[in-house]
C-alpha cells in the first residue's frame, strides 16, 4: 500500500493513478471519503521490492507540479531500474548479452542496468485472472486529465532557446549509415519542406517529447506522417489501407503521433497550393475523425477493435469527394499490379538461363558474393521467426539473387536489400525486402538510455502487427554482420494515393480517413477508453491541434531552409536523385 505525498493535489493523484494503471498496477484504490482524492492505495506488480521503486517514482511525480512527459519518463526509468534488479537476481549465471551499437554497427557490451525486452508484450497482458478497471472508470480518468493537461495546451508550440539544432541532429542521425548514400538522403530532404519532414523524425521526436502530454501510452507509429498510410494486400489478397511504416514504432504518447500527422497535413497542403484556411480544414477533419473513431472503438468489445479494418470497398464508401474517389480507384489499380510476378520484367534480367536483379546505381546495386552468402544464412534464420504454415510455404522457394536497394527518405543510408526467390516454376517468384532496424527515435524519451528491445527487427514486426488490423504473413526478423533487420514482402500490392494529385477538398476528405486509421491503430493496443475520455465530443482538441500544426509547419519550413543553407555552405553532401514518377516532394 502506498500513499500519495501530502503536498500533491487532486489533479496529480489522478495522473498518478492513470500512470500506475498504464504501467501494470494490479490494483489502484482511491479513498472515496476524501474529496480531494488524496488517499491512493496501490498493489504494485513484483512485491515489496517493487513497491519501493514505485513509491520513489510516485513521490517524485507528485512533487513535480509541472507533470508532463519528463516526469513520466523519470518514473519509467525508476521502474526500469526495479525491473533490472529483478532480472539480474533471476539470471546471475548468464554471460553478458551483446547488442549491435546503434550508430556504428559494431557489437558492444550492454550498459550497466540494461533492460532487454524480449518481446513487445507487456507483463500486464500475461494473466487472465485479473479483472481490469472498467471502461467507465477509465473514461473518467481520461476526462479528469483535462485538469492536468488542458486540451488547449495541445496547441502550444514555440521553439525553446535551448532547442537542439535540427541540422546537427540530422548529421548525427547519419552515423552508422552507408556514407555513399547520405548525399541521396540529403537530396531528398532538401527537395521540399515535406521531404524534410519525412526524413526528420528524429527532430520532431525531440520537439514533441517535451510538450504537454497525458501520459497515456499505447503502441504508436512514431512516424505517422501523411505519406505513411497506404495500400497493401491482406493474407486473403484483399486490398486494404492502413499505416504502413513502423521503423519508429514504440510505446509512446498518442499525442506524438497525432501531432506529427497534423503537422504533415499542413505542410503537404501548403506544398499542394492549399490556402491556410484549407489546411486548417484538412487538419480539423483529421483530428475530428480521430476523436470520433477512438470514442466509437472505446465502446466496442476488445476483439471487435482488433477486427476493424478499412478495405478498398469501404474506402470508396467513406470518401465523399468525387476527385478523391477517382484517385483511390487509380491508386488501387496500380497497387494491384504491384506483385512479385509482375515485377520480374522491371527488376530482373536473364543471363545464361538464370535471373538476376537489374543494377540501377546508385539506387539498386550488386552485393559482393561473400556478403550474399551471409545474407542467405540470415534468411534461413529468418524462416524460424515465421508462423509454422508460412515457414513451410516460403521454405519451398529457392534464393536466386540479392541486391541492395535504396528506399524512402528517412531510411536512406541504412542497409536495405531485395532478395529474389523462385518457386516450382520460373514465373513463381517472391521478392523479399530486408531493412536494417535501429532503435526507435522515441525510445530514449520513453525508456531513457538504458532500456532497449533485444532485437530491433522483432520490435518493428511485433508493433506493426499490433497497429495493423491485418499484416504481411511473411513479416519476420534476422541478424547478420552484427546488424538487426526485419524482413517483409517487397511487392505485396503496395501503393499510395498520390497526394500531389488531389485538390484541397480531397485532401480534407483524405485527412479524415487517415485520422480514422490512426485512431484504430492506437485503440487496438491500449488506452482507448482513457484517450476517448480525454479528447471528448467537442472540437476543442481539433482547434488546438490546428494551431499546433500551423505553427509547426512554419517551424518545418524554417528547419528545411536551415538544411538548404547548410548544404549550400558545404556542411552536408547532396545528390538529387528522382524518386519515382511525380518527384519526391509528396509521394511516399
Amino acid at each position: 500500500m502506498l500513499n500519495v505525498p501530502p503536498e500533491s493535489d487532486g489533479r496529480e493523484v489522478v495522473c498518478v493513478e492513470l500512470w500506475c494503471i498504464a504501467r501494470g498496477a494490479q490494483e489502484v484504490v482511491r479513498d472515496g471519503a476524501n474529496s480531494k482524492m488524496m488517499g491512493l492505495a496501490l498493489v504494485a506488480p513484483g512485491g515489496a521490492q517493487s513497491c519501493v521503486a514505485w513509491s520513489n517514482s510516485l513521490s517524485f511525480f507528485c512533487r513535480s507540479r509541472a507533470g508532463g512527459s519528463q516526469s513520466v519518463t523519470y518514473m519509467d526509468r525508476q521502474v526500469n531500474r526495479m525491473k533490472t534488479s529483478k532480472a539480474q537476481a533471476r539470471v546471475t549465471t548468464e554471460p553478458p548479452r551483446r547488442l549491435p551499437d546503434e550508430a556504428e554497427g559494431t557489437t558492444t557490451p550492454l550498459p550497466t542496468g540494461h533492460v532487454v525486452l524480449a518481446s513487445a508484450d507487456s507483463d500486464s497482458y500475461r494473466s487472465l485472472r485479473r479483472r481490469p478497471m472498467s471502461r467507465t472508470e477509465r473514461f473518467k480518468l481520461g476526462r479528469s486529465l483535462r485538469q492536468q493537461v488542458p486540451r488547449t495546451a495541445m496547441g502550444d508550440w514555440k521553439a525553446s532557446a535551448n532547442r537542439p539544432d535540427p541540422v546537427e541532429q540530422i548529421i548525427r542521425s547519419h552515423e552508422g549509415r552507408l556514407e555513399w548514400l547520405i548525399p541521396i538522403r540529403v537530396g531528398r530532404m532538401v527537395a521540399s519542406p515535406y521531404g524534410f519532414l519525412r526524413g526528420s523524425a528524429v527532430v520532431m521526436a525531440e520537439d514533441v517529447a517535451h510538450l504537454p502530454a497525458t501520459g497515456i501510452t499505447p503502441v504508436i507509429c512514431g512516424d505517422a506522417h501523411l505519406g505513411n498510410f497506404g495500400f497493401y494486400a491482406s493474407p486473403e489478397r484483399d486490398l486494404v489501407i492502413d499505416l504502413n511504416d513502423f521503423d519508429e514504432a514504440h510505446p509512446g504518447a498518442w499525442e506524438w503521433d497525432l501531432r506529427r500527422l497534423a503537422a504533415s497535413i499542413w505542410v503537404a497542403g501548403r506544398l499542394n497550393g492549399s490556402s491556410e484556411a484549407q489546411c486548417h480544414a484538412a487538419v480539423a477533419s483529421c483530428v475530428a475523425a480521430y476523436r470520433r473513431e477512438v470514442r466509437f472503438l472505446a465502446n466496442e468489445p476488445l476483439l471487435s477493435r482488433s477486427y476493424n479494418r478499412l478495405d478498398i470497398d469501404r474506402l470508396h464508401e467513406t470518401a465523399t469527394e468525387k476527385s478523391l474517389r477517382g484517385e483511390i480507384a487509380r491508386a488501387a489499380r496500380r497497387a494491384r499490379s504491384r506483385t512479385s510476378d509482375r515485377a520480374l520484367p522491371r527488376f530482373t534480367t536473364q543471363r545464361d538461363g538464370r535471373r538476376y536483379i537489374v543494377d540501377e546505381p546508385p539506387l539498386i546495386t550488386r552485393v559482393p558474393e561473400a556478403e550474399t552468402d551471409r545474407i542467405a544464412v540470415a534468411l534461413d534464420e529468418y524462416l524460424a521467426t515465421l508462423a509454422p504454415h508460412w515457414r513451410r510455404v516460403l521454405g519451398g522457394y529457392t534464393l536466386i539473387d540479392i541486391a541492395h536497394k535504396v528506399v524512402g527518405v528517412g531510411s536512406v543510408g541504412l542497409r536495405a536489400y531485395v532478395a529474389l526467390l523462385e518457386g516450382s516454376s520460373a514465373d513463381d517468384v517472391v521478392f523479399l525486402q530486408l531493412k536494417q532496424a535501429r532503435r526507435s527515435v522515441l525510445a530514449r524519451f520513453v525508456h531513457g538510455d538504458s532500456a532497449w528491445h533485444a532485437h530491433q527487427g522483432q520490435r518493428v514486426v511485433e508493433y506493426q502487427q499490433a497497429l495493423q488490423t491485418v499484416s504481411d504473413p511473411l513479416l519476420g526478423w534476422t541478424t547478420f554482420d552484427g546488424l538487426q533487420y526485419y524482413v517483409r514482402q517487397f511487392r505485396n500490392m503496395k501503393g499510395t494515393i498520390p497526394l500531389d494529385a488531389i485538390d484541397p477538398a480531397a485532401l480534407t476528405d483524405y485527412a479524415g480517413i487517415v485520422g480514422h486509421l490512426l485512431a484504430k491503430g492506437h485503440a487496438r493496443t491500449s488506452g482507448a477508453s482513457m484517450i476517448a475520455g480525454y479528447v471528448g465530443a467537442s472540437d476543442k482538441l481539433d482547434a488546438s491541434l490546428c494551431r499546433f500544426a500551423r505553427a509547426y509547419a512554419d517551424q518545418t519550413e524554417a528547419d528545411h531552409q536551415a538544411l538548404v543553407k547548410a548544404v549550400a555552405r558545404g556542411l552536408l553532401p547532396v545528390e538529387r536523385v528522382a524518386q519515382g514518377r511525380g518527384g519526391i516532394a509528396i509521394r511516399p
